[in-house]
């Protein structure tokens, strides 16, 4: 079926693990990944080498989209023509929206009816729905992972069940075609049950996530997401056992390292030795040093970006083709989201709680759409 085309790869012993480390070590990191090809026992004719999905992932999250239009913003295409910003996107190629989902929020953004009515629309565009489920009422990710209020001092196998219970419904709520246990778990969910350091309330957590889409809605592809591509490897074999679908990894050069082809070498790793696709869940680039509104900027120097990408509309561009290219040729990705390519400084000039994000979005400080979309382009 087309969006679960999983990836058939060899499985046997590492014959030439102790080589394949020491050329990793030593940095011909171009043989070490043939090596892992080769020590796949091609020979083996039950399981053929792996083959590109049919479906390539060409994605945004877009999560700030619902309450930027409830500012009124205008958007403009590349005609400069006022236009939806869904539509702009759509029309340059992008085929799949990522969507983040709290449990609870304050506001009531991101939360389950706005998702639910958001998903609805995305899906009579004709594009796919990726949900990003972090299992919090705010922000999760690798240095933040708060359990919802409604949850606190739950016991272990009580949020196991809640954590299930609460996918199901979900699930069945959106019918999405991705589902994304948990957003960038690289230190544990929920914490403090589910911490890195309980690995096996962390672990049954996730199970239980899993578990929920996979008896609810069997056609929707489970995803499992790593901020980073360091120690990636050590933090998949953890779910080695785990019926998931797809690996999701955060690649951003200011945190995750500049050096693309590690990049490339570890997603075709992680493809051929757990014989999952692979996906850039996650990643964007400036497209200016300066600001518009007065919030602080997380980009706001060259040494935070890549040398051989400058900040500028046509560097942005560059560098998510780039990605595309890494995120469709290396065996067994599937493609690529870019975050944040909505948020614009919707709040105005002179707001200090407005976008942090600004020049790295796909639209430039006049909301006009920036020549990076032209990476969502099926060609």
């Amino acid at each position: 079926m087309e969006k679960k085309q999983l990836i058939r790869v060899i499985s046997c012993k590492h014959k030439f693990s102790s080589l394949f480390r020491f050329l990793k070590i030593a940095g011909i990191a171009w043989f070490a990944s043939l090596l892992i090809t080769l020590s796949a026992c091609g020979d083996n004719k039950e399981n053929p080498q792996p083959q590109p999905s049919k479906f390539i992932i060409r994605a945004a999250d877009l999560s700030f989209l619902p309450e930027i239009e409830e500012t009124n913003t205008i958007f403009y295409n590349e005609a400069n023509q006022a236009e939806d910003a869904l539509t702009i996107l759509k029309n340059a190629g992008l085929n799949t929206v990522r969507i983040r989902l709290w449990h609870n929020p304050a506001n009531g953004h991101s939360g389950l009816d706005e998702v639910t009515e958001f998903s609805a629309r995305i899906k009579k565009m004709g594009l796919r729905v990726w949900l990003t489920v972090h299992y919090s009422d705010t922000w999760a990710d690798p240095g933040n992972q708060p359990t919802p209020a409604a949850w606190v001092n739950l016991p272990a196998n009580i949020m196991a069940d809640s954590v299930y219970n609460y996918t199901s419904r979900v699930v069945a709520l959106i019918h999405p075609d991705y589902f994304q246990v948990g957003n960038e778990i690289n230190n544990g969910m929920l914490w403090p049950v589910g911490k890195f350091s309980n690995k096996e309330n962390f672990i049954s957590l996730v199970e239980s996530g899993c578990k929920a889409v996979r008896q609810t809605d069997p056609e929707c592809s489970i995803i499992i997401h790593y901020a980073g591509i360091y120690n990636a490897v050590d933090f998949y074999n953890l779910f080695r056992l785990t019926d998931f679908d797809v690996i999701g990894l955060s690649y951003y050069p200011i945190w995750h390292g500049k050096d693309l082809n590690y990049l490339q070498t570890t997603m075709q790793e992680l493809a051929l030795r757990f014989n999952k696709e692979v996906v850039v869940a996650e990643t964007s680039y400036a497209f200016s040093l300066g600001w518009f509104d007065w919030t602080t900027n997380v980009i706001g120097d060259q040494s935070q970006l890549l040398a051989d990408y400058p900040p500028t509309p046509e560097g942005q561009a560059s560098y998510l083709k780039k990605i595309r290219e890494i995120s469709t040729l290396a065996a067994g990705s599937v493609g690529f989201a870019y975050w944040g390519g909505e948020w614009i400084a919707f709040k105005g000039p002179q707001s200090t709680s407005g976008s942090s994000w600004e020049n790295q979005a796909l639209f430039d400080f006049d909301h006009k759409v920036l020549p990076a979309v032209s990476a969502f382009n099926a060609q």
